[in-house]
């Protein structure tokens, strides 16, 4: 038997025990419910729009703070969770969740709903980074694997949720969808968390911390050299990730094939992103965080060629699903990196920053991909432009991986 594993039994079974696995079901519930909040407003946009009689812009922005409100919570929430543990930032998130939610549903303008949804962001970022990164503390031999269902959350939410919302905003309004929404939200989140009110393990925080430092003397980077690296990474990957996913459902309204075939592409892609988050945890576990990385980045570049040579009806939807499994596990990689590369008590807040990046690279990208559209007529330039950000996080984990190699042949 290795160290390792004497060190995990002598934990009192808590790393990799039968609670930390309960524990890993309660956190992906946790982030399948509070994932609402980075789809609901997607479904809800033409109704709002035509309630208060906005244009497309201006409509856009409630989104717009979800996004802002995801991205400086994921990094805020990611500190509090290093400092107090998950439990109390979760109940935070949840209520957050609620009020946004029910806010929402009472907003009087466009201005009130952003606002609203800016709170709905903020709550629904804790179950997504900070929570992952607290689980990661419960695993060690199967952690990538550990890391990768808990962030498949976040992409079930993508499935689970928009039909939903979509039947309860035809049936009932957009506004009684919010509150209604919130309430169960609330509901459900709150009795989750009680289940992660055990603090962490701290048994194997020495062992970690010091397996930590010497996976950073090896690359010889300091902790803020290698987040800035991550986070330049995250912008590019998520960049290039936001063409089809952005933007799949109008490209196939262009080519003629309807936005009804789009959006069944987009749910195709989602769903097999899920099958991907899984598989890449298992990599993760064999060959580590920073070799997945550069795996997961060079598919998805493979999967923007395809785009780029293809346009049929069969051919759309083959390489979406295509693109689901090769850029699935990119997100829940950079969990794995960190915890390499960063101690225990700093994992939230470094895995909080780089997701902060990703979002940032979503929205860049998106944006990104319409201005180009707008300006050739055509998507092709903006899949190629997806492209060259890819290589940019391919470039990123070559050289890491080289580095530290040749770093360690020298010693």
């Amino acid at each position: 038997m290795d160290a390792r594993a004497v060190t995990d039994r002598v934990a009192g079974g808590q790393v990799e025990s039968t609670y930390a696995w309960l524990r890993l079901v309660a956190s992906t519930g946790l982030s399948t419910v509070g994932g609402v909040g980075m789809w609901s407003f997607v479904v809800a946009l033409p109704a709002v729009q035509a309630d208060f009689g906005l244009g497309r812009g201006e409509a856009s922005l409630p989104f717009t703070a979800v996004m802002m409100g995801f991205g400086l919570g994921a990094m805020a929430i990611g500190r509090l969770v290093d400092r107090f543990g998950v439990f109390f930032p979760l109940v935070g998130a949840a209520v957050a969740l609620g009020v946004g939610y029910i806010a929402a549903g009472h907003a009087a303008n466009v201005w009130q709903l952003a606002l609203a949804h800016g709170a709905i962001g903020l709550g629904s970022s804790a179950p997504f980074g900070p929570l992952v990164a607290d689980l990661s503390r419960w695993f060690s031999r199967r952690r990538g694997i550990a890391v990768a269902i808990c962030s498949s959350g976040n992409s079930l939410a993508g499935v689970i949720w928009p039909p939903l919302v979509e039947h309860l905003v035809a049936t009932t309004g957009w506004r009684a969808m919010h509150i209604g929404v919130g309430i169960a939200c609330t509901a459900i989140m709150l009795p989750l968390a009680l289940a992660l009110r055990r603090p962490a393990p701290t048994e194997r925080s020495l062992a970690e911390r010091a397996a930590a430092a010497q996976a950073q003397d090896a690359l010889g980077l300091s902790p803020a050299a290698l987040t800035a690296l991550l986070c330049v990474a995250g912008v590019a990957c998520c960049a290039a990730m936001a063409m089809p996913q952005v933007h799949l459902v109008a490209y196939c309204g262009d080519l003629g094939y309807g936005v009804a075939r789009g959006a069944e592409m987009l749910s195709l892609m989602l769903g097999c992103s899920l099958i991907s988050r899984i598989a890449c945890g298992f990599i993760a576990d064999r060959i580590g965080g920073v070799a997945t990385l550069l795996i997961s980045a060079t598919l998805q570049a493979l999967g923007l060629l395809l785009y780029i040579g293809f346009d049929g009806l069969t051919s759309l939807y083959v390489i979406s699903a295509l693109f689901g499994l090769f850029q699935g596990g990119l997100i829940p990689t950079y969990a794995v990196i960190v915890r390499e590369y960063f101690p225990p008590a700093e994992a939230g807040f470094r895995l909080g920053t780089i997701l902060m990046a990703t979002v940032i690279g979503m929205a860049v990208g998106g944006w990104m991909s319409g201005a180009i559209f707008d300006l050739t007529g055509s998507y092709h330039a903006a899949f190629v432009a997806g492209l060259l950000w890819n290589l940019l996080t391919i470039s990123i984990a070559a050289w890491i991986i080289l580095r530290r190699e040749r770093r360690l042949a020298m010693a």
